[in-house]
């Protein structure tokens, strides 16, 4: 049995050609939106009385421009003649959001009781135009990688050729060539525009029953970036593999030193730049680890990869302060979901408590080496890799909680007096799931 999901992906497509009239078209389109907003704040008792959202937007249309047999209340089509009715749509739809928003966080407000600081309207709306196919965006059929926007000159709404970046259309071509784009959005980082198309996809989740799962848990980590580890339900370990990006993270380290020499020196107000730097070469380390992790998965046909769930709280001290906060863990976890639903993989996450404390053979606490704390002392006196020890736990803590889920009750608590350590989702592990699966072989046998 297979599950549909829809996945949306979004690309931005650099404009080469900066000579066009992209800021006045910006300027125009967000006047419009302020304006808007100011309206519909006026007139909201009676926009809110409609309740259909489609009734309302033509409502709200009609106060503001005027056709044959509609005068409109507000002069808007005075104040910007001849704009595309498209951008006025997107003008109308974007400006009723805000004020509907708006108006929703302070009815909140006052049925909380005034306690907080009061919501407020922003009249300045920060709001990106969405050029609609052949409305405002055709593609150059003459040359390979140029498109036409219709754009706002100062005086009149005109087709302006721009170029697009090679790269970026190499990559829509090669990954997206056949699939339908939705209409691009004006985007603007590094002082640089660009158009954001967006494509959805309907992929198949594939819904293994349990006992027939392959799973691929991971430990992810500051020392290592992760250990995988292929499991099967009766806790057979088909393949291990450990990821580690040493030279980036060095290169990242690095930068991260040239930024404390640097603000020791001159403050940390100049060092904006520096501290951009370093964070893309973390960014572009958790790319490169969620990559390698879904892949591997994929390699081994695993069904679904298990993370921990980790959430840090309280204020970090002491010398790993600075590694654990720029450590990606949830965004690696974002980026492994995203890939690994596109291949039909399937993401879960289990409690991270005492995954990387409790040995894997049932010995109990573990004993950290102090000079190298990827490693570790059992009990029983064996050296063994820690993060390797935590894969095989997480593994095991999905395997039971998903064995054990839709058992009656009575046949759980039969099998939790005989292993007790599977009561406690925080302390069980590879041991308990190999006893617990020796149990059940028993039971049925029997």
């Amino acid at each position: 049995m297979k599950k549909r999901m829809k996945i949306i992906s979004s690309y931005g497509v650099e404009l080469r050609k900066q000579n066009i009239p992209i800021r006045q078209t910006l300027e125009i389109y967000r006047s419009a939106v302020r304006y808007l907003v100011k309206v519909y704040e006026s007139v909201w008792e009676e926009l809110a009385q409609i309740e259909n959202s489609k009734k309302r937007f033509n409502a709200a249309e009609h106060l503001v421009h005027t056709t044959k047999r509609n005068p409109a209340r507000f002069d808007f089509d005075f104040c910007f003649p001849k704009m595309p009715s498209y951008f006025r749509r997107a003008a109308v739809q974007h400006a009723l959001g805000s004020v509907s928003s708006y108006r929703t966080r302070l009815e909140q407000w006052k049925a909380e009781g005034e306690k907080t600081g009061k919501p407020y309207l922003k009249s300045e709306q920060y709001a990106m135009p969405v050029f609609y196919h052949d409305i405002m965006y055709r593609e150059n059929t003459e040359e390979k990688d140029a498109a036409f926007l219709k754009l706002y000159d100062g005086h009149d709404w005109k087709w302006f050729a721009t170029r697009l970046k090679h790269t970026d259309m190499e990559y829509l071509r090669k990954h997206w060539s056949g699939k339908k784009a939705s209409a691009p959005t004006l985007e603007k980082k590094h002082d640089k525009y660009f158009l954001r198309f967006t494509y959805a996809e309907e992929v198949s989740l594939n819904r293994t029953p349990v006992k027939e799962q392959t799973i691929c848990s991971v430990d992810l980590g500051i020392n290592t970036d992760a250990v995988c580890t292929i499991m099967r339900p009766d806790g057979t370990i088909l393949g291990r593999k450990f990821i580690n990006f040493s030279s980036d993270k060095d290169r990242m380290y690095r930068a991260l030193g040239r930024i404390r020499r640097f603000q020791r020196e001159h403050g940390s107000c100049q060092a904006q730049g520096r501290w951009a730097y370093a964070k893309r070469l973390n960014t572009e380390l958790g790319r490169k680890i969620a990559k390698e992790i879904v892949f591997y998965a994929s390699e081994n046909k695993a069904d679904v990869i298990v993370f921990e769930y980790l959430e840090m709280k309280g204020k970090l001290s002491g010398k790993k302060k600075q590694k654990l906060q720029m450590w990606r863990k949830r965004d690696i976890q974002k980026r492994c979901g995203q890939q690994a639903h596109r291949k039909g993989i399937r993401i879960s996450r289990i409690c991270a408590w005492n995954t990387s404390r409790l040995a894997f053979d049932g010995s109990g606490e573990i004993a950290r080496d102090i000079r190298d704390h990827r490693l570790c002392t059992f009990q029983t006196g064996k050296r063994y890799n820690c993060d390797l020890s935590a894969s095989y736990n997480i593994g095991a803590r999905y395997f039971i909680r998903e064995i054990l889920k839709p058992l009656p009750e009575t046949e759980r608590s039969l099998l939790e007096a005989k292993v007790p350590a599977v009561k406690r989702r925080t302390s069980c592990g590879y041991a308990d799931l190999r006893e617990l699966i020796s149990e059940m072989e028993l039971r049925k046998a029997a």
